[in-house]
């Protein structure tokens, strides 16, 4: 397919469980606009999963492949972009570790992302416990736990998160006004690889910004698999429903006359993403004109049809594994092409040919 522009876009998800409408909203509907203006590489990033969960790859492998039918089913189109699996393409831990010979490990340790996954990890660990508890285990944390739950590849997954870009010389990376520390490393690491060697070998992506509507979990918190309040993408109707109506609401409306607050209301951040006309909703909210369940009832009905459509698309896919094992072998031979060119120059330009 032509594309409106020729430059590339790269990014990619790991398959560390089941997506949700929070992925969705987030990042995956994105993918499918992107795919009919740039040149895209989009991947499951089954590397990067093993960098903070080595030990548990029991679901790795169903996982990428439930990942890919959500894609699938969401609209990402072989004919329009390459869908492949990170690990399919070996160029990409072979670059990888040729830039790591280039990146300072100061970078490394002082990158914020490292700091928040490392608590992320101490949460896990110390599941149920008090949060001013947990914090004063992580102020007290002694070498030896920040060596267990840390690892080489944990460190550095910047320079493979970089790797995943420069490889294909992407142009722009989609992320969210929030994320462009994410991707300044890879930016970081092209520019000093190209001072070292004298070259232009790797080109700096620039974010390409996205609009991306909030879209809480059912207790108003942030969607997340973690929390275990979620809305998966898959879930029957009915299972859909019933979490529906199981969301956090105003507290202060205890009668369905009660006039509201919207703004603070899980439910109504979801008319705002499914009701065209979430605007009236927000005035019939304030002015009592409306109870909590009917307003429930109301949004499961715009979501019920969309949820069925993606259902039966996605049963499509999941029967049909030939067609799938074609379609991310022909991207990874696509992301192999573009890799190993880049491979090839980068080690040229470092005489390890």
């Amino acid at each position: 397919m032509e594309h409106i522009k020729n430059d590339i876009v790269v990014s990619g998800m790991r398959p560390t469980g089941r997506l949700h409408l929070g992925n969705y909203f987030g990042a995956l509907r994105n993918f499918v606009e992107l795919q009919n203006k740039y040149k895209c590489y989009f991947f499951v990033a089954d590397l990067h999963a093993l960098t903070t969960a080595a030990e548990n790859t029991e679901n790795l492998a169903s996982n990428s492949k439930q990942m890919v039918i959500d894609w699938l089913a969401a609209g990402l189109d072989p004919e329009k972009c390459s869908i492949f699996v990170q690990s399919h393409v070996p160029e990409i831990s072979e670059l990888t570790t040729l830039l790591g010979m280039i990146t300072p490990l100061g970078w490394l340790l002082r990158n914020p992302t490292y700091k928040e996954q490392l608590n992320e990890l101490f949460r896990k660990k110390y599941a149920g416990q008090e949060d001013k508890i947990a914090a004063e285990k992580m102020a007290m944390l002694t070498e030896a736990e920040l060596s267990e739950m840390s690892s080489f590849g944990f460190l550095g997954y910047p320079v493979l998160m970089a790797t995943d870009i420069l490889i294909h010389k992407a142009a722009y990376v989609p992320v969210g006004q929030d994320q462009t520390a994410h991707m300044e490393i890879a930016r970081d690491i092209a520019r000093r690889f190209n001072d070292i060697y004298d070259t232009d070998a790797l080109i700096e992506p620039k974010p390409l910004f996205t609009s991306v509507p909030k879209v809480p979990g059912l207790d108003g918190r942030k969607m997340s698999k973690s929390y275990g309040n979620t809305i998966e993408l898959g879930e029957e109707p009915q299972a859909v429903r019933k979490k529906v109506m199981s969301m956090f609401t105003d507290p202060n409306k205890q009668k369905a006359n009660d006039p509201a607050n919207p703004d603070g209301c899980t439910v109504f951040a979801f008319h705002k993403i499914y009701n065209p006309d979430f605007e009236k909703r927000a005035e019939e909210c304030r002015a009592g004109a409306l109870g909590c369940v009917a307003c429930k009832k109301h949004l499961f009905e715009l979501m019920e049809k969309e949820i069925t459509e993606f259902n039966q698309r996605r049963n499509f896919y999941a029967k049909d594994e030939a067609l799938l094992e074609k379609i991310l072998k022909r991207g990874a031979e696509a992301a192999r092409e573009s890799a190993s060119k880049t491979l090839a120059e980068v080690k040229k330009v470092m005489k390890v040919l």
